[in-house]
């Protein structure tokens, strides 16, 4: 069984809730919200009262960035990487950052506009802020430092594929898109919370009762009841804030192309009544409401409104217990996190951390006392342990660096041969492309040429007709009509007084092959005169 301390840190308070995980059963121990003036004494009041001095925590980061990038999804992963980081140093070359003091982290969703090309969802946080955010904890177990918005996406039931926007209402206002099963987009509101918990603390002068105030306040509806005078003092300095949160929320859903199913309303903001209905009448399209976390089960002991009021520290004590994307821990892991917690031995638990040592996270003592015989044993048996780990763990370092180098080189000639595969086959395309032309241009110069030959040959075709027929034709017969009727065949109509004549005429031509095929018709006599048609085919 893994468990997780979850601290959502904002201006004033904090949110914690410390959350248990067996197999796929999740049980939330402990929770609740704490206000506070020095942080330090608040964190430490925490995890005294939820017993978590060895417990993992989490935590929400501060000042995140978020930036969006396309890319092939073909590229490879150390590519990608090299790609992701030209674009990110490219971005700050443009806004005048020195990008070496961000750290970066980054998830892969699916491009909707483009199926050959991935998106990006680059996470940048500032290297100061951080480190101020770790140093909060330090003294205890940091385990990981996570992007609330990022993170506030594990209380939905993720095996149910739906569009969806988590609009998470803390001290600013994190809209999150989910599309199926997948973070789409992130963007951050300035507007939250801390604006209306500070409108209303400059008339209450209580942070704490600031916060209950908001909590227990109605808003109204189209069909609400009339306000008291007091109710609508303090709606004054949340409805404003309220407005700007759903006109954000309607320009998103009217930004995409895929139908949202539901809006999931959580954070401070979520606790006053009604907040779903007032988002509800202005998305009317969409249903709207209060995100309870899908494994939380309805108690009589606890109310569902008290789980909810700490959505964003569970959220973060999940992703300390494996739930959730990988890859957006922010905490940079050292060698004392890697150690087992069975090598890490409390010689002095009675005393506190302040006034402990701590030997590179494996012995804690007392300064102020000697150390006995078997003290000393144990000290030697676990430096033993210690020398022996680190020589373990430099061969098994320099290992997995020379596998790492040869897996880079395979993936390399990997993407250069496949680089040169898709160059073959573009210029095996571009040959049949020229070849199909060339292929066309021959057929239609054979054709044109073979049209211009039948052309020539008929033309000097029938000019040797006239004069082979000039040089037979008996001296009593006449032509009245030579015609080419269709391609090479020839109707000539010719007239005598003899019979005879006209007789040898067609003799002439078909025994000197002036033409082929040729027929003729019965000589018809009309005053002395004999016509025939003779018909033939040029040769």
């Amino acid at each position: 069984m893994s468990n997780c301390l979850g601290l959502y840190i904002e201006k004033h308070l904090i949110k914690y809730a410390k959350v248990s995980k067996e197999h796929d059963n999740i049980k939330i121990e402990a929770f609740g919200v704490k206000f506070y003036d020095k942080i330090g004494d608040a964190i430490s009041q925490i995890i005294e009262e939820t017993y978590s001095q060895k417990t993992p925590i989490s935590v929400n980061m501060s000042e995140e960035m978020y930036h969006y990038f396309d890319m092939f999804a073909l590229l490879t992963k150390n590519d990608l990487q090299k790609a992701i980081k030209t674009e990110f140093e490219s971005y700050c070359s443009d806004k005048g950052y020195n990008p070496n003091v961000f750290e970066t982290r980054y998830a892969i969703v699916d491009n909707q506009l483009d199926k050959e090309k991935i998106k990006i969802i680059h996470i940048a946080d500032n290297k100061i802020e951080l480190n101020q955010r770790i140093q909060e904890i330090e003294g205890y177990k940091l385990a990981n430092v996570s992007p609330i918005s990022m993170s506030i996406p594990n209380l939905i039931n993720a095996e149910e594929s739906q569009n969806c926007i988590i609009v998470n209402m803390e001290e600013k206002t994190t809209i999150t898109t989910i599309l199926g099963t997948k973070i789409f987009n992130v963007d951050i509101l300035e507007e939250g919370s801390t604006e209306i918990l500070s409108k209303i603390n400059l008339k209450e002068n209580s942070y704490s009762k600031s916060y209950e105030i908001c909590k227990n306040t109605t808003i109204y509806t189209s069909e609400g009841k009339e306000l008291q005078e007091e109710e609508t003092n303090y709606l004054e300095d949340i409805m404003p804030t309220l407005y700007t949160i759903v006109g954000k929320v309607r320009k998103i859903i009217n930004s995409i192309t895929e139908k949202i199913d539901k809006i999931y309303i959580t954070g401070t903001v979520a606790l006053i009544n009604n907040v779903d209905l007032y988002f509800q009448e202005y998305l009317t399209e969409t249903n709207c409401e209060v995100l309870k976390p899908h494994f939380i089960e309805k108690t009589r002991e606890i109310s569902i409104k008290d789980y909810i009021e700490v959505n964003s520290a569970i959220s973060i004590a999940l992703m300390g217990v494996g739930v959730g994307i990988a890859g957006m821990n922010f905490k940079k892991q050292t060698f004392s996190d890697k150690v087992p917690d069975w090598l890490k031995i409390d010689v002095n638990p009675g005393k506190s951390k302040k006034e402990q040592k701590n030997l590179g996270g494996f012995l804690t003592w007392d300064l102020g006392q000697k150390l006995d015989k078997t003290e000393k044993g144990l000290l030697r048996v676990v430096l033993g342990l210690f020398l022996l780990v680190v020589i373990y763990s430099g061969f098994s370092a320099l290992l997995n660096s020379q596998i790492n180098e040869k897996q880079k080189e395979v993936e390399d000639f990997i993407a250069q041969t496949n680089q040169q595969i898709m160059l073959a086959n573009q210029d095996n395309e571009r040959i049949k492309s020229k070849t199909n032309d060339y292929t066309n241009l021959i057929q239609n110069i054979e054709e044109a040429n073979q049209k211009i030959s039948e052309r020539n040959k008929t033309r000097n075709a029938i000019p040797n007709l006239l004069n082979q027929i000039m040089s037979i034709i008996p001296e009593n017969a006449q032509l009245t009509s030579i015609e080419n009727t269709n391609g090479t065949h020839i109707v000539i109509n010719a007239q005598s007084n003899k019979y005879e004549q006209l007789g040898y005429l067609k003799a002439k031509i078909k025994s000197d092959v002036i033409l082929t095929n040729v027929i003729s018709t019965a000589g018809q006599k009309d005053n002395q005169i004999v016509t025939v048609k003779i018909e033939g085919d040029l040769p």
